[in-house]
């Protein structure tokens, strides 16, 4: 069903794109709007996973930089059946990560260096997991299609409502101006939160897959909540500096402060830890399972050597 949901939703942002851009232009805007989208993905689709990284401020690692942290990584791929991606540490407090690339073969993982800090090695076992969940179902390049969009959305409104919409064969505007005026407000707004349900119901996946991948449902669990307190005390600096990459994140980077946080690209988090807590008590895979209250705290790890 979420698969579903997701391909119905794209669909849904890809008819509103052209849509917007049939009723700013008639017939050559949405011939236009077909294609600016096209050049926007065929660029997202190469260029996503360099701009992203390279906006985060991360650097890559490999097993001499960071040993331990590489191995998890590379354990957790062959047991996904994935192939080794690259890996990238961000210099922020912030414990939290996300996963880019447009497909397996050119994925890469990225973890904040408070994610070492704070976290166990359960804690950041479960949280790679999850990861490496969004790359075997291909969510990155799904969520960069969404982004991308979103923003073109954004960007064909605003230019239509400014030129106060296209005009017929006659030369008559095929808008009034305030309606040209509501679109260049409402358009975004609605192609956002398009965004943030395909954004929602890809997180809901990855936290399955990722307990299915790490063979503990309960470590993701207890990491989800540690990294949403840290969400909630800690700010992160390069997130707020590019609010557009929030929603690759496990768990909204922008939560701890500011009005971007009313408009979440995430799921609840005690609904997602309530479902990896069921989905601990049907494996078994922890025998402290029973005593986890549904969307309550849940079981904390002790603390990892990470350094």
């Amino acid at each position: 069903m979420n698969y579903m949901k997701t391909a119905l939703l794209l669909a849904a942002l890809t008819g509103f794109f052209l849509a917007v851009g049939y009723l700013l232009g008639g017939q050559s805007g949405l011939l236009i709007a077909l294609v600016v989208a096209l050049g926007m993905n065929l660029f997202a689709y190469w260029n996503s996973d360099s701009m992203v990284l390279r906006m985060a401020g991360a650097r890559e690692v490999g097993p001499q930089e960071a040993p331990e942290l590489y191995g998890i990584v590379q354990s957790l791929a062959q047991r996904a059946g994935l192939p080794m991606p690259r890996v990238y540490v961000i210099d922020e407090d912030q414990p939290n990560a996300f996963a880019t690339g447009r497909s397996p073969e050119h994925a890469a993982v990225a973890v904040n260096s408070g994610l070492l800090r704070h976290l166990s090695r359960e804690e950041v076992t479960g949280v790679l997991a999850h990861e490496l969940g969004h790359v075997r179902n291909r969510d990155t390049l799904t969520m960069t299609v969404a982004a991308t969009l979103s923003g073109a959305i954004g960007m064909l409104a605003t230019f239509g409502g400014l030129m106060g919409g296209g005009r017929d064969e006659n030369g008559r505007p095929m808008m009034n101006p305030i309606v040209a005026i509501a679109a260049m407000i409402l358009a975004p707004l609605a192609a956002s939160l398009v965004q943030m349900a395909i954004s929602r119901s890809r997180e809901y996946e990855a936290d399955r897959a990722g307990a299915e991948i790490s063979g503990n449902p309960l470590w993701l669990a207890s990491a989800l909540q540690r990294l949403h307190e840290g969400t909630q005390a800690i700010p992160n600096a390069t997130a707020e500096a590019n609010p557009a990459t929030a929603h690759l994140y496990i768990d909204n980077p922008l939560s701890g402060g500011g009005m971007r946080s009313l408009f979440s690209t995430h799921p609840p988090m005690e609904e997602r830890i309530a479902r990896l807590q069921a989905m601990a008590s049907e494996y078994r895979a922890a025998p402290q399972a029973a005593s986890v209250r549904r969307g309550g705290s849940v079981p904390q790890t002790d603390r990892g050597p990470w350094g």
